[in-house]
């Protein structure tokens, strides 16, 4: 059974191993979770996914080998018989439960009234003495009152009294293709690390502390060191404004990310393509601009350059002197990009559109031949992807 679970998550594209399957084989034979669904999930889930942007394509895989099974009650009555359970279940019913549920007519009469309230019922209520919900005194639902009750959709019961969980799953969309958000860009970002000790002596250095102290006749020597930063340097530079502000969300996610991940960073914009200048406040991009031709005696060769734009423009733009839309620029957009490319040891270009929109001629087509190839969609694979190359 197992084997055939295991090649679902694998045909799911999640990335699990034949050691994480014999780790999971291993929990379960140590009776880490015994007939629970829930607790399998999160065993399953722990043993086989080692990063969460595969947890949508994991739950997908779970959901589709265990359809239908919404918990292992329903294994279990086809393995046990029916008179032996109901002993059992009434071994952990006190006096006055019992009495409770026969109240109401019994078990089966608590199951069938069940299962024709949810036939009726197809929205969410809350309170009220009927109904399948939240708060109230019906005998079905959550956060509510009735001692003969079913508990649904709730962690934890207020009075101990629920018969049975009814617990519909939710699965979460954390899949590599999807847009950013701010934390998954910085785990993304992490790729492009290189540490380094900076700064004043003001984090204790544990190892050297006690190797000292063992030196010095176990009189205590505290030693200290600089705290290790990420020394990474990066220069971001972002189009805005036109075709661009249907990005804006994300490009505001990816600076803020960058700025807590990276301690030397610089940010410029530009509109549309680079030119002889660009600017760091667009209130005042006509009377504030820094010269790129600073940027390049400024910033020195290992700054890892991010050009963050959708590349869409008329092809004039980046081609030809004159091209720019709200200015005239005496050389050609390619021509800076070249020498920007020229001074720095890696550039890439993200865009925000989806690669499934990039063409290979145009302005798109251009820009991604400048750029020698290294263009990447801002998803949380195509940032990985792109950290990858600044890191080598």
């Amino acid at each position: 059974m197992l084997i055939d679970f295991f090649m679902e998550v694998r045909r799911a594209r999640v990335p699990a191993s034949l050691r994480e399957y014999l780790d999971l084989v291993d929990a379960l034979r140590q009776q880490l979770v015994f007939a629970d669904m829930e607790a399998f999930y999160y065993l399953a889930r722990l043993c086989l996914v080692k990063d969460e942007r595969h947890y949508d394509k994991f739950d997908m895989a779970f959901s589709s080998y265990f359809k239908g099974i919404e918990d292992l009650d329903e294994l279990l009555d086809q393995l046990i018989p029916d008179d032996w359970l109901r002993k059992e279940f009434e071994k952990q019913l006190s006096e006055e439960e019992k009495a409770q549920i026969e109240s109401l007519g019994g078990l089966e009469e608590l199951i069938e009234t069940f299962k024709k309230r949810m036939e009726e019922q197809n929205e969410r209520h809350e309170g009220g003495n009927k109904w399948i919900g939240t708060g109230g005194t019906s005998p079905f639902g959550a956060y509510g009152y009735n001692p003969e009750g079913y508990r649904i959709g709730q962690d934890g019961g207020r009075h101990g009294r629920a018969i049975k969980v009814w617990e519909k799953r939710t699965f979460r969309d954390l899949d590599d293709s999807v847009t950013l958000g701010i934390r998954n860009i910085k785990v993304a970002m992490r790729r492009l690390r290189q540490f380094a000790r900076e700064g004043a002596a003001e984090k204790l250095d544990m190892d050297d502390t006690i190797r000292s102290t063992a030196r010095n006749a176990g009189y205590l020597d505290l030693k200290m060191v600089p705290e290790r930063h990420n020394a990474v340097k990066v220069l971001l530079f972002f189009d805005v404004g036109g075709s661009m502000d249907p990005h804006i969300q994300v490009c505001e996610e990816l600076f803020s990310a960058a700025k807590l991940e990276f301690k030397h960073m610089e940010y410029f914009y530009f509109h549309n393509f680079i030119y002889e200048s660009v600017w760091k406040d667009n209130l005042r991009r006509w009377n504030e601009t820094t010269s790129t031709w600073d940027i390049l005696h400024k910033y020195t060769p290992d700054y890892k350059v991010i050009f963050v734009g959708d590349a869409s423009m008329a092809p004039y733009e980046v081609s030809h002197p004159g091209g720019a839309i709200e200015h005239w620029n005496e050389e050609a957009g390619a021509t800076w990009f070249q020498r920007l490319k020229d001074h720095f040891n890696k550039v890439v270009w993200l865009n925000p559109l989806p690669e499934a929109y990039w063409s290979h001629g145009g302005s798109m087509g251009m820009i991604r031949q400048l750029a020698e190839e290294e263009m990447y969609p801002l998803t949380i694979e195509g940032l990985e992807s792109a950290m990858k190359y600044l890191s080598k």
